[in-house]
């Protein structure tokens, strides 16, 4: 009766994280959930636990964090090494009604510092390797508290102490207090801190429970999401509501990946576009460890066709499909369109899709007085109650965004007759004389195997500069190169580097802001 109270609540009120785990129990308490890794609070608990065994320990962790002193409405920053504890820490911080803030451990120590002073005293939960690195952070300072997840510090609280710590009853915020804080990448400059309510997470679950209701069977779901991402929190009341069994992954290498794989045998795989791109090359190992995938799930970030193709022609499931979903952190999904075996590679990757049921109403409105079209891109603007509440102590920063009811985006784009949304570039990647990077980049890599990835960016004369990593870093054949790019007249000479230098915020987007300014200055140094 107590699961199904939970369920209702969650139902009628908001979607509350601390409760996730509990709910899911209730549903079907031996629902399995498999890890890549161990996990650093419990490394007791193994790599394969119930869903029952995973509610037992956020309660658990839950009367930790309260002996600890965190209290309902306080913000709790989680900032450690990756690792799924992440979220099982944060799902215990809301079940007392503290707001956890996820904060990437991709994050240099003076980024960690600014969003500490910015969140005013929070608590910070880290491990002491984050510690060390927060060495020149005035962390004491910045903060209430600092808890320890694993070793011991001066000062500094331990979970592991904490263990036996008499149990909380969960707390629930109002529907549209902050329930989570996420923050965005981070690419043109310091991460924005995008606050969640019991409301807006709830909705942003309603287009994505429509797609799952099309899946005849339950299947494996196989997850590769940053662990302080709020897809990550979307994902895994998705699956725990639905009763799916869950692969936690926080290894990318291609091998391990495949391993993971050979040996689980998902049928659906969540990742972030670039972990896609990643395992690529997977898709020609004679093992076949994508054989099994029936439908592959990404969000947010652009992927190309090219990628989509190869991992569709590796499932040996009949009609396998792949989902893509387009969005922002501070919007959730707006559209989305699927991709289909036959058709993938001939599909035009500008086209990110069309409003899905429960979802957000999407514009386009005009940049500069004309009607928006292929040849003019207009704003394009979203509108519905999964928008995020605001940016954390940067309201007018987030109100600057806001048209009357309308949330810009800051991407360009327009909509054909059908409806479907083309999403061309983001606003501040444009180039003048070049209609869309990321067509030319959809383009390219399908025309050269041998490209592993293609990023166009504004040179010192704002000149468009292919910078192009080829797979295990080979020599490309320029003329191959002139050929692919003939229709593209505009573009300089390619510059080839390691695909490990590429910046990358947490998602592993590139940061092209930043990859232009290194180019500029490796030309002035040249003189």
């Amino acid at each position: 009766m107590k699961g199904v109270m939970i369920s209702n609540l969650m139902r009628k009120r908001g979607l509350y994280l601390g409760i996730v785990p509990e709910t899911g129990a209730a549903r079907n308490s031996t629902t399995l959930l498999t890890l890549d890794h161990d996990l650093d609070i419990l490394p007791e608990a193994g790599r394969r636990l119930t869903v029952a065994e995973l509610a037992y320990h956020v309660d658990d962790l839950a009367g930790r964090l309260w002996a600890a002193g965190v209290r309902p409405g306080e913000r709790i920053a989680i900032h450690k090494a990756a690792n799924f504890d992440v979220w099982v820490l944060a799902t215990a911080a809301a079940r007392i009604g503290a707001v956890p803030v996820m904060l990437s451990p991709a994050l240099d120590g003076a980024t960690v510092g600014a969003l500490l002073n910015r969140l005013d005293q929070p608590h910070l939960l880290t491990d002491v390797y984050k510690l060390d690195a927060l060495a020149d952070v005035p962390v004491a300072d910045l903060t209430k508290r600092v808890i320890s997840v694993t070793g011991a510090r001066p000062g500094v609280a331990s979970l592991t102490e904490l263990a036996g710590s008499p149990r909380v009853q969960p707390v629930f915020q109002a529907l549209d207090e902050p329930a989570l804080i996420t923050h965005t990448s981070g690419t043109t400059g310091l991460p924005k801190l995008v606050v969640h309510t019991p409301r807006t997470q709830r909705a942003r679950l309603r287009p994505q429970l429509f797609l799952l209701s099309f899946m005849r069977k339950r299947e494996t779901v196989a997850i590769h999401v940053s662990f302080v991402h709020s897809r990550m929190f979307a994902a895994m009341a998705l699956c725990l509501s639905k009763a799916m069994p869950v692969l936690l992954m926080k290894d990318s290498d291609p091998d391990e990946v495949a391993t993971f794989f050979l040996k689980h045998r998902p049928g659906l795989i969540e990742a972030l576009p670039n972990s896609f791109i990643e395992w690529e090359g997977l898709t020609d190992d004679p093992r076949k460890p994508f054989a099994s995938v029936k439908y592959f799930s990404s969000t947010f970030d652009a992927i190309h066709p090219r990628t989509i193709s190869r991992l569709l022609r590796s499932s040996e499931r009949r009609a396998p499909l792949f989902f893509q979903i387009y969005g922002q952190s501070e919007v959730g999904p707006a559209v989305g369109r699927p991709y289909l075996r036959k058709s993938a590679h001939r599909t035009n990757g500008r086209c990110v899709g069309y409003p899905l049921p429960g979802s957000a109403k999407v514009r386009v409105v005009s940049r500069g007085g004309e009607r928006p079209s292929e040849k003019n891109p207009g704003f394009i603007e979203v509108r519905w109650e999964g928008l995020a509440k605001t940016y954390f102590g940067e309201q007018e920063r987030y109100d600057a965004n806001l048209y009357g009811s309308w949330w810009r985006t800051g991407d360009v784009g327009y909509r054909t007759r059908r409806g479907c949304l083309h999403m061309l570039d983001r606003e501040a990647d444009m180039i003048p004389g070049v209609r869309s990077n990321l067509e030319i980049e959809d383009l390219v890599l399908s025309r050269l195997a041998e490209l592993s990835e293609l990023v166009v960016v504004p040179g010192a004369t704002l000149e468009p500069i292919p910078v192009i990593c080829t797979n295990n870093d080979q020599p490309l054949d320029p003329d191959r190169w002139r050929t692919a790019v003939v229709e593209f007249p505009q573009l300089a000479d390619p510059i080839q580097i390691p695909q490990a230098e590429l910046p990358r915020t947490a998602t592993l987007k590139v940061k092209r802001i930043e990859l232009s300014r290194r180019l500029h200055e490796q030309m002035e140094e040249r003189g």
